[in-house]
């Protein structure tokens, strides 16, 4: 399944953690999104690992969208592409 996710984290660290665990099992798009594509048990297990690297009390907040495959197909991006995938590492 191909999954958005979306984060908001404020500790350097943690943003850092939740961006390497999200590379492992997809593409960076843009600023604090990613797309990944994962089985269901994959899904399980990204989920507990992401859960582990954030501080809800802190205001922290992860997101995943799930894309059907009509939503993949009907995907625009517009603008120019995003930067460097290093510059977004803190």
């Amino acid at each position: 399944m191909r999954l958005a996710v979306t984060y908001d984290v404020s500790d350097d660290g943690n943003r850092r953690r939740v961006y390497r665990t999200l590379e492992r099992y997809g593409a960076w798009r843009q600023y604090s999104v990613f797309e990944v594509d994962v089985s269901k048990s994959q899904r399980v297990e990204l989920e507990d690992e992401l859960e582990s690297h954030i501080e809800p009390a802190d205001g922290d907040r992860i997101r995943l969208y799930r894309l059907c495959e009509a939503c993949q197909k009907a995907t625009t991006d517009l603008g120019t592409e995003p930067p460097d995938e290093q510059s977004n590492v803190i």
